[in-house]
């Protein structure tokens, strides 16, 4: 019987390009566009690149940039702060984010997200898409002090919700973060498809949110 769902933040509820998106472009209307020749266009998909989907921190990225743009009335480290203070504002949903978690609680299933990133920065996010109310566990990797992939911080979830592993599913985008991580402490992984990636370990393979009752309902029809 499945008692627990846990989820990635990143990709999976949170719609990481789209709210790249539209901060960047965001920031530079309030402070690179004042000061700089540089087109919009030209700076937004730079950021993008050297982002690389999140897994390079902004420090490295808002250093590169303003040495290749040779941007000088406004430090990296100013850029960095306002990327740290306003990112939440831009945050984006996937479809079917409120509607997928009501109908869990309402089914009285034991939610949780873990995240890899910066603790105050990841709790801004889950709070700005307004689904912190319906979880009963929120694990960061910067204040767990462990990250996903390790055993730890899935075990830790677990615990906190008192299910065992078999008890519950893991749902992320990344396949060997989530799926592997969460599936080699015993739970079912759930990708959710990322046309950027390909996963070959998952048990369940899904597009959209609003899909995840349906799973639960197969696994506990299946008695697993």
């Amino acid at each position: 019987m499945i008692k627990a769902v846990l989820l990635d933040l990143d990709g999976t509820l949170l719609n990481r390009d789209a709210s790249v998106k539209h901060f960047i472009g965001n920031q530079y209307e309030r402070l690179i566009g004042p000061i700089s020749s540089i087109a919009k266009e030209t700076y937004c998909t730079r950021f993008i690149e050297l982002d690389c989907k999140g897994y390079v921190w902004k420090d490295k990225v808002y250093q590169q940039l303003t040495q290749e743009f040779k941007i000088d009335d406004i430090s990296w480290q100013a850029l960095l702060e306002d990327y740290k203070e306003e990112f939440h504002k831009s945050c984006v949903p996937f479809p079917n984010l409120l509607s997928m978690l009501e109908m869990l609680k309402n089914e009285s299933v034991k939610l949780g997200i873990i995240t890899n990133g910066i603790g105050k920065f990841q709790m801004d996010n889950i709070k700005s898409l307004g689904i912190e109310r319906y979880v009963d566990c929120i694990l960061v990797s910067e204040w767990e002090g462990i990250k996903k992939p390790n055993p730890a911080i899935f075990q830790k979830a677990l615990a906190e919700l008192n299910v065992s592993p078999h008890e519950a599913i893991y749902v992320g985008d990344h396949p060997e973060y989530d799926v592997i991580g969460a599936k080699n402490v015993g739970m079912v992984g759930v990708w959710k498809k990322d046309e950027a990636r390909t996963c070959e370990d998952a048990e369940f393979v899904m597009e959209d949110l609003g899909e995840i009752p349906s799973i639960l309902q197969r696994l506990n029809r299946n008695g697993e």
